[in-house]
């Protein structure tokens, strides 16, 4: 049991399941960053899709509800489409608009400001280019889902999986650890069977 994502516990995680015999096929995965260090290093040749929805919350939640640029709110409206991808087709679309975006922007978001007290430059529409770096950075592991049905696009079914079992696990809030433990086998044990 963890409180957080530390690459030591996912890495032995990861671990024992190869060692009980299963066959990871595919990793999808929000992106934290020592989730995707410890796939890297104990599952380097299986696919690895990135959550798409994380992917367009983050780009969201950065360009906030109502950007004050043009270019905030063009990327925002490329953002919200990813995770509705369902098709090559749809993916040539979308990229053709993300690299017109880029192309029509990239001198907006390039642009640095400088603080004559500090000396130091940094990009003066951080957030927009920060979001348009995400989804750049990403595409690699953005598409997996569609050379194969079986890979899901995002984490949403498994975190709604967890968020179950958070809650039947709170209404036990006084178990002793050895008991908490033996709760989580019987539950997986049971949500298994069906």
């Amino acid at each position: 049991m963890t409180n957080g994502e530390h690459f030591e516990e996912i890495a032995e995680d990861l671990q024992n399941l190869l060692n009980l015999g299963i066959k990871i096929k595919s990793i999808t995965s929000d992106g934290d960053k020592s989730s995707v260090k410890t796939i890297k290093k104990v599952c380097p040749k299986v696919p690895f899709q990135r959550c798409l929805v994380h992917i367009s919350r983050m780009c969201r939640i950065w360009l906030t509800q109502n950007p004050k640029h043009k270019s905030g709110f063009e990327l925002k409206q490329i953002a919200v489409k990813i995770h509705h991808i369902n098709s090559e087709y749809k993916r040539q679309l979308w990229l053709i608009e993300l690299i017109q975006w880029e192309e029509q922007y990239r001198d907006f978001i390039n642009q640095k400001s400088y603080n004559i007290e500090t000396g130091r430059y940094w990009y003066t529409y951080k957030m927009v280019r920060r979001s348009f770096t995400v989804i750049k950075k990403y595409l690699p592991n953005m598409f997996l889902y569609l050379k194969d049905d079986k890979i899901p696009n995002s984490t949403n079914s498994l975190e709604s999986f967890f968020g179950h079992l958070k809650g039947d696990l709170n209404i036990h809030r006084g178990l002793s650890l050895a008991n908490r433990k033996n709760f989580l086998k019987w539950y997986l044990y049971y949500k298994n069977q069906t």
